[in-house]
Order: C-alpha cells, then sequence, then structure tokens
C-alpha cells in the first residue's frame, strides 16, 4: 500500500466501478435487456434506469417482478447466472473508459494517494473488468457480493473499503456517478465526488459535482475534499 497522503487531510480515493470509470453501463443494458426476453417480457428503458448501481440479486428480483414471475430465492438465482455468464462474455472485452477516467487513476495513484476500487459487481466479473482498468491502480477492491448483503446504497461497501486501506472514511474522497453509490459513500461519511453518467444525482451533503474526471489528479481531489 502507499503511504496515505497528507496533503489537506485527503488519506484515500475510493473509485466506483460501473458508469464512473468504464462505461460499462452499456454492456449491462445489453444483458438485463436480453435476460427480461429470456423471461418472456420486456424491459422499459425507464425500467432499466432504475437499476443503475443495483446489486445483482436486486436486479434479478426486479426482473422476475416486471416480466410476471414470483420473485423467488431460486428463481432470484436461476436469472443471477443467467445475467453474469451473459455479461462475462460481454466483458470479456476491453471496455470503454469514461472521459479522462484512466489519466485520473494513474495521476492520483503518481500522487501517492492510497485506491481502493468500490463496486456493485460480482467479484468474478470485476476480475474481468480489472483486465481493462489494471489492478495496479488499487490498493483494495471490494466487490458486491463481498460485503454480507448490505450492497450500495448501505454505507457498509465504503466503511469496507476505508477499513482495507488503514484510513478513516471522514478522510476519504468517493468517485461516484449513481445515487445508490453516492449515497453508500456519503453515509460512510466520505466526501463524494459526483460525475453522473445515465441518471442525474440530486445535490447533498459532502457532494460535490463535475462533468467529467477530465483533467482530476490527486491535487484537484485534495481541493474537493478541502473545499466540499
Amino acid at each position: 500500500m502507499s503511504a496515505p497522503s497528507t496533503t489537506d487531510g485527503l488519506a484515500g480515493v475510493l473509485w466506483d466501478m460501473d458508469g464512473t470509470l468504464v462505461d460499462s453501463e452499456k454492456l449491462w443494458d445489453v444483458a438485463l435487456y436480453e435476460a427480461a426476453e429470456w423471461l418472456g417480457g420486456t424491459l422499459s428503458e425507464e425500467q432499466r434506469l432504475t437499476l443503475v448501481g443495483s446489486n445483482m440479486d436486486a436486479t434479478s428480483a426486479y426482473l422476475l417482478e416486471v416480466t410476471g414471475h414470483e420473485p423467488t430465492a431460486g428463481r432470484i438465482a436461476d436469472t443471477g447466472a443467467w445475467i453474469r455468464e451473459r455479461t462475462a462474455r460481454l466483458f470479456d472485452d476491453e471496455l470503454p473508459w469514461r472521459p479522462g477516467a484512466r489519466e485520473a487513476l494513474a495521476a492520483v495513484r503518481e500522487g501517492g494517494l492510497p485506491s481502493a476500487l468500490v463496486t456493485s459487481t460480482e467479484r468474478a466479473l470485476t476480475e474481468l473488468a480489472l483486465n481493462t482498468i489494471g489492478r495496479e491502480f488499487f490498493d483494495a477492491t471490494v466487490c458486491g457480493d463481498e460485503v454480507d448483503g448490505l450492497n450500495k446504497p448501505h454505507p457498509e461497501p465504503y466503511l469496507r473499503a476505508a477499513r482495507l486501506l488503514s484510513v478513516d472514511p471522514a478522510r476519504c474522497v468517493a468517485v461516484e456517478d449513481s445515487q445508490p453509490g453516492t449515497a453508500s459513500a456519503a453515509a460512510a461519511g466520505c466526501v463524494v465526488l459526483v460525475v453522473p453518467n445515465d441518471v442525474a444525482v440530486p445535490p447533498g451533503e459532502r457532494r460535490v459535482f463535475r462533468d467529467s474526471l477530465v483533467g482530476v489528479d490527486a491535487e484537484t481531489l485534495a481541493a474537493v475534499f478541502r473545499d466540499r
């Protein structure tokens, strides 16, 4: 792990993945629309947008409900397995970066700030995504199947990431694109740099908004932390 930065009190950066670093939400679109068809129904764009930032079990249960099936534990498991298999094939190719994201990761690493990846995506799919993103940028990763069911918007994913970095979450900046993720990070005590993608995120306490990650580096995040 890199030594914690003392610049303006900022001790770590916690990065969301889907929609923040890589434009993988577009690939999830493919898998979820096809899953709805596999279940004998359809998924509207409005319904799809409610799933941004959701975990696999919640997504599977919702798809079952909107396609007219009772979301039993067995059906949720089967639907999740179908989505995982389809998404894995999509994630196996190189993922498209969000504007400025790769450069921001590299700049923060060069600036000496510890970083963690905090995603609702499960470990197996995250490992595929890291083939594109690069494991070298992160000192820790927290995935959606590693938080004992306490997924975003619960604060546990970000609290766990801070514990893994051995830093106070109140001295971290989280970088997010969705409302569930932003709520999770804010509830954990982080300052949140919000870069909305598909869905608008409302303003709130400890939230700073930016149009993209272009030009973001350790000094930028230290200023976000200082001026929150």
